[in-house]
């Protein structure tokens, strides 16, 4: 197998005993606190679902999707990296046993082993570890993060892939850590390591030694109890790392490095470093601690059970407020509630209301009286992706009067007037996603707008996630009513921004993009910034 042409170091973050202990917030700090040691951090997403990507999967078992600049729809951990650290994720950044899958069958197809019998080991593992190889070029130190938990059958192709990947690098090249959880008994009033020991048992059971434990719990751990770790798990007691539950996910880099984590990973991968510089993740926690002020913002949508949905729109706010010096306090919304109670009796103590993107009918007449609510009250309104699309239905409906009954024909596709529409170029009856404008694409801001002057640029470049379009027929009577179409694409043909007016109102504004995969905690998304900078506003003048 060929090694990199540059020595690149390798993390490998494994989990264990259950599902959600955060690996990919793990890995994202690590990246966080080794770019602040002056190193070019890279990190990449295995997961063992079959799904080719989670494009199709519901939202309510999934949570959200992020879509890359180069159009991949990603696991929402890509998220959390992008927002920790300076390298911008790619198709490169994450795979799942589909998309391996599918290329070792079409390899068997072409040809490629010969008229070998094609088998996981070493086909499928090959596949993984040249994925793996991959992601690893030009950058110092690759942070790979493998989904799912310890004694998945679907997980044992990739755990065996970074096995052979170990052994190929050298030791002082690839190191395993391995996220685990210390649960406390009431009834026995203790912190129990037992499934630690057993998580670590099932990993050695398959040739892995975890280099470093990073041990989860929600109390201190004690020096005793690590030590105990250690020395039935065979790990040194120096790399069993605590991680306390925390009130803000932006601790985490402090957390780990106060316990001398990424000391221990620069140590067993002979890296010589100087301090991370964490004066602004210092700043960052004291900001969401100690606000100056604090906003509530209402999320209108359907998936408000689960706010993994919607975890980058979540973070993008937290952002606006640490720009604004303003906590930001998310009430979610359930828009089939709306319709049944109407919007005042839940939306009257929100300082703003967004409306975030999605798909299908559920909940769109109550997104739309939430639109029509902020609209008439003056409340500040932020539409993405499909709350743009909410908002331009509604803005017909009852401002230009094009029809009561204006629709989208995602909704109603025989509708009379569908101001929300496919393309003419769209192919309706594509594999799903094959209709869908996917990754960055620029954006032309216009001269004066509102939008033009938040961005101070003529023009941007944001991700998109979405299949409908704003209908061309209908343009000119929207902008006859007042609408302004602040932003296109730089042929002209797709509305990317609508706005009204500051003299109509304090702040309305719809984006066809999807700016929270942009913002970083260390640099908010101007959207956001003037966002929640207009919920602020609008407090002070109600208190």
């Amino acid at each position: 197998m060929r090694r990199t042409e540059k020595q690149t170091k390798f993390v490998f973050v494994t989990g264990g005993v259950v599902s959600s202990l955060g690996k990919g917030l793990c890995a994202a700090a690590m990246g966080a606190l080794l770019e602040n040691r002056g190193l070019k951090i890279g990190l990449q997403k295995l997961d063992p679902y079959l799904n080719v990507d989670p494009g199709t999967m519901n939202p309510t078992q999934h949570g959200e999707v992020f879509v890359t600049d180069d159009g991949a729809e990603t696991d929402l951990d890509l998220g959390h990296y992008e927002r920790f650290v300076s390298h911008r994720m790619s198709r490169a950044s994450n795979y799942t046993s589909g998309q391996i899958y599918e290329a070792v069958i079409r390899g068997e197809r072409r040809g490629d082993y010969l008229g070998q019998t094609v088998q996981v080991i070493p086909h499928v593992t090959n596949e993984i570890k040249r994925c793996i190889r991959q992601a690893a070029e030009d950058v110092d130190l690759l942070i790979v993060e493998i989904g799912g938990t310890a004694g998945d059958i679907e997980g044992l192709p990739f755990l065996e892939a970074i096995r052979q990947l170990r052994l190929e690098e050298g030791s002082g090249n690839a190191i395993f850590v391995h996220l685990t959880l210390l649960p406390y008994l009431p009834a026995a009033g203790e912190v129990k390591t037992k499934p630690t020991q057993h998580s670590v048992m099932k990993m050695r059971e398959i040739g892995i030694q975890p280099d470093i434990l990073v041990c989860r719990a929600d109390r201190a751990i004690q020096d005793d109890l690590r030590h105990k770790i250690a020395m039935f798990t065979n790990v040194q007691a120096s790399a069993v790392i605590p991680l306390q539950d925390l009130d803000t996910i932006y601790k985490v880099p402090l957390a780990l490095h106060a316990a001398g984590f990424d000391d221990r990973v620069c140590e067993l991968l002979n890296i010589w470093t100087r301090e991370p510089q964490l004066e602004a993740w210092e700043k960052i926690v004291d900001t969401i601690e100690r606000p100056s002020a604090t906003v509530c913002v209402a999320m209108v949508g359907k998936y408000v059970d689960l706010a993994e949905s919607y975890k980058s729109l979540s973070e993008a706010l937290t952002h606006g407020g640490i720009a604004n010096d303003c906590g930001v306090q998310i009430e979610y919304v359930d828009a089939e509630e709306i319709v049944e109670r109407g919007p005042a009796a839940l939306l009257a103590t929100a300082d703003a209301v967004i409306v975030p993107g999605g798909f299908g009918q559920r909940g769109s007449e109550g997104k739309m009286a939430a639109i029509e609510y902020a609209r008439e009250q003056g409340v500040p309104f932020l539409g993405i992706c499909l709350g743009l699309q909410m908002a331009v239905v509604e803005y017909a409906r009852h401002v230009a009067q094009i029809s009561p009954q204006a629709n989208s024909s995602e909704f109603e596709p025989e509708a009379e007037h569908r101001v929300i529409d496919l393309m003419p170029d769209q192919d309706a009856g594509a594999d799903k996603g094959g209709t869908m404008r996917l990754g960055a694409y620029e954006c032309r801001l216009a001269p004066g707008s509102r939008a033009a002057s938040i961005y101070g640029t003529g023009s941007c470049s944001e991700r998109h996630r979405h299949r409908y379009e704003v209908n061309n027929a209908y343009r000119e009577r929207l902008t006859s009513a007042g609408l302004v179409l602040s932003g296109l694409s730089p042929d002209g043909r797709l509305v990317e921004m609508i706005e009204l007016p500051e003299e109509i109102h304090p702040f309305f504004l719809a984006s066809q993009f999807h700016p929270e995969f942009k913002s970083r905690p260390t640099a908010p998304h101007p959207l956001f910034r003037a966002y929640i900078g207009a919920a602020l506003r609008r407090r002070k003048q109600v208190s």
